[in-house]
């Protein structure tokens, strides 16, 4: 595996992963027909979203790193709900 594969298979790095496989399941499942995958495709670009919008306001606060890690991130989601 490359070692940017490992990096997006990383749960401290990709805080989408979960969405991620699921999207590629759903693919495989339905023989890569995109339509039968849409909800899983918009899970996934809403995750991407939300943690990228963390991301910003951590760089903007000065807080490193700036992606939190799996830990922190499983926090925020058990304080807020699922927001995606």
């Amino acid at each position: 595996m490359s070692r940017h594969a490992k990096k997006l298979r990383d749960h401290d790095i990709n805080p989408c992963l979960a969405e991620t496989d699921a999207t590629t399941k759903c693919m495989n499942d339905n023989n890569y027909n995109k339509d039968m995958c849409t909800d899983y495709f918009l899970k996934y670009k809403n995750c991407r979203k939300f943690w990228h919008g963390i991301m910003m306001q951590r760089k903007r606060s000065g807080v490193k790193p700036e992606m939190p890690s799996a830990e922190e991130r499983k926090k925020i989601l058990e304080s807020m709900g699922k927001p995606y």
